[in-house]
């Protein structure tokens, strides 16, 4: 698949079968072979008849925490001076309008809009000049967070780990500067969280060479960049959405 080719990659569930196309306007365009073999376009078929599913299903989900200086703020931690990263199991992973399962254990649980990077090759040890070259494309992630975990143990996997903690999609864009994009959070609704990609502290380039001098990252890997301020907690029923300039929108309700 040439990574010349401005597309809208989407996975989805047809009549019990998955499979991986291009999505152009109401019609999707099956891709033999998938996103990173020699994919060669094969049946069409409607939209309407086709479930949309998580665009990517990574081996592994590297989120960065605390890149916008507002949420670092907001938090009350300090500018980092490095990168802060940390792993979401593919576990976490679900699509467009999928539930969020809500945990008994948990009494907070927020939502966090970001930017995602779908990974497109092996990237090991890259300069941020060759970044964009390892990258598929890039969606719409959720990084919901079980706050009042985070808090009281002080370190973050439990409360970024619970199964449906990473809503992801509704497809990959793969035409995309992702220098100054505006980053939104809706819930039922309301806006909640709006900022723009030009106020990262660290660049996508950056963050690519960056985790992947310290990682291998594989095709279909998911880097989700940070969040801006206004993080806040949802409730069972709510709707939360997260839109993202050039891409689109993700809406999951909180079970």
């Amino acid at each position: 698949m040439p990574k010349e080719a401005p597309l809208k990659l989407v996975r989805f569930l047809h009549h019990g079968s998955v499979g991986a196309g291009v999505l152009d306007g109401n019609e999707i365009t099956e891709l033999d072979g998938g996103f990173f073999g020699s994919a060669k376009p094969g049946r069409k078929l409607p939209l309407s008849e086709a479930k949309l599913l998580a665009p990517c299903t990574p081996s592994k989900i590297v989120a960065v925490g605390l890149n916008y200086r507002d949420h670092a703020e907001e938090l009350g931690f300090p500018i980092p001076e490095e990168p802060i990263i940390f792993l979401k199991p593919p576990t976490t992973v679900i699509g467009p309008g999928d539930e969020i399962r809500y945990p008994a254990r948990s009494s907070r649980v927020d939502f966090e809009a970001e930017l995602g990077i779908v990974i497109r090759d092996w990237a090991s040890a890259i300069t941020p000049g060759r970044a964009r070259s390892h990258i598929l494309g890039f969606t719409c992630a959720n990084d919901v967070t079980a706050r009042d975990l985070q808090k009281k143990d002080g370190q973050w996997t439990r409360a970024k780990s619970f199964d449906t903690f990473c809503p992801i999609g509704p497809w990959i864009e793969t035409d995309l500067d992702p220098g100054d994009l505006l980053v939104e959070s809706y819930l039922n609704n309301e806006r909640k969280q709006s900022s723009r990609t030009s106020r990262f502290i660290f660049t996508v380039p950056h963050l690519v060479s960056f985790i992947s001098d310290i990682m291998t990252l594989n095709p279909g890997d998911l880097i989700i960049t940070g969040t801006p301020s206004g993080v806040g907690p949802m409730r069972p029923g709510d709707e939360i959405e997260v839109r993202i300039e050039g891409i689109g929108s993700l809406r999951n309700r909180i079970r």
